[in-house]
């Protein structure tokens, strides 16, 4: 396949685990009938044990990464989601955070909440990457008040049912994703095949019953043209109708990149949204050396929403990120921040203003909180609610 343009090239070591990744991908494709669906490469690609994108040891945030995320910006966004904890401290004592990078999120929390004395009881991460988990050990291990709350690490969600707070940071777009392309005759589904070298290529077939249902109930109503490509995640929807398994009571926080129904398909997105990134680059082939690149797809949270509230969910708050994190006071740490550190001053306005502008991640990037067990009234989501757009 040819390199997308203006990539850095892969080392020797980087293209021989691909070349080693890829062959498993098409001895499965050949065990298929010569198409495998995209959730299912997206899996291999990114889970694959010991050769998936996450799975690999890698380095995938910061300078020499792929990409940066938004508590990877500043602290000032984790101290800032740390306010959330107060609607639930009252009956819960455990955080639950999916998914922890490189457990800079979860520092800035604890930290914002050991400064007020209101520390959960328990904090657990619950991390898939081994080389992840160690660098999220050795942060939070250097936190000066470790021995005032258990911190753990799971490696799917709890078995016993807890109470407190979820905090789900990019992790939605993450799940692997079904492809579909709109033709005159129908719904078509495209995957990956390979050619006779067994480079990786773009397979189409009709969508089979179960997809081209799910895609006229989702899709009901809306003007979409013929040949628009998008994506369609089942693995969204059951991943939020699990809340209710390991939550009695609390609040889930999902924080992620996409759009409502409506904007996710609109025309202007007509070529899908599944995006790569290697070494802060994007583009948008995501059959380029799998292994070696993030592979992620925006999140429909209209669907998120349906899910939720076919699971007894309370949709309790949906806005922007910009909308969350004024709410909650970003601009009171921002000022806190400068005033603890005036010569830092311009490096917090220039984080404060990456994780605020449109242009940046303030409006690309949504938050919808999730209530299980009491009825919950978030007035930090009032302030800037866009439920009414689900």
């Amino acid at each position: 396949m040819d390199v997308p343009s203006r990539l850095p090239d892969p080392s020797p070591p980087e293209l021989a685990l691909s070349a080693e990744l890829r062959l498993r991908i098409v001895n499965e494709i050949k065990a298929n009938d010569g198409f495998l669906p995209f959730d299912r490469y997206m899996t291999l690609a990114l889970f694959e044990p010991g050769l998936g994108y996450y799975m690999n040891g890698s380095r995938k945030f910061g300078a020499e990464g792929d990409f940066v995320t938004a508590p990877e910006i500043s602290p000032l966004f984790g101290r800032t989601l740390a306010r959330q904890w107060h609607n639930v401290s009252a009956y819960g004592d455990t955080i639950i955070e999916f998914g922890g990078g490189t457990g800079r999120l979860a520092a800035s929390v604890l930290e914002a909440l050991a400064v007020e004395d209101a520390l959960p009881a328990r904090y657990l991460i619950v991390e898939l990457s081994p080389q992840l988990r160690a660098e999220q050990r050795a942060r939070l291990g250097a936190l000066p008040f470790t021995d005032r709350l258990e911190i753990g690490w799971l490696h799917d969600a709890p078995a016993a049912p807890f109470e407190g707070l979820v905090i789900a940071n990019e992790i939605l777009d993450a799940l692997p994703t079904r492809i579909f392309r709109c033709d005159e005759e129908g719904f078509l589904e495209r995957g990956v095949g390979c050619d006779h070298t067994d480079a990786l290529i773009w397979h189409e077939r009709p969508a089979d019953g179960t997809l081209a249902a799910v895609l006229a109930e989702r899709l009901d109503g809306l003007a979409l043209p013929s040949d628009l490509v998008g994506e369609i995640s089942l693995q969204q929807a059951l991943w939020v109708a699990d809340l209710p398994r390991f939550i009695r009571r609390g609040l889930a926080l999902l924080l992620d990149y996409g759009n409502p129904r409506h904007d996710h398909y609109h025309p202007a997105r007509g070529e899908g949204s599944v995006r790569c990134y290697w070494k802060h680059r994007l583009h948008h082939d995501p059959l380029w050396l799998p292994g070696l690149q993030d592979i992620t797809a925006s999140v429909d949270f209209t669907a998120v929403a349906e899910a939720a509230v076919n699971a007894s969910l309370q949709v309790a708050g949906f806005s922007t990120q910009a909308g969350f994190l004024l709410a909650n006071g970003i601009e009171a740490q921002l000022q806190s921040a400068m005033q603890a550190d005036p010569a830092a001053a311009a490096r917090l306005a220039a984080q404060a203003r990456m994780l605020l502008l449109p242009s940046e991640m303030g409006t690309s990037f949504k938050v919808m909180a999730l209530g299980l067990g009491d009825e919950l009234v978030l007035r930090d989501f009032a302030v800037r609610d866009e439920r009414h757009r689900l």
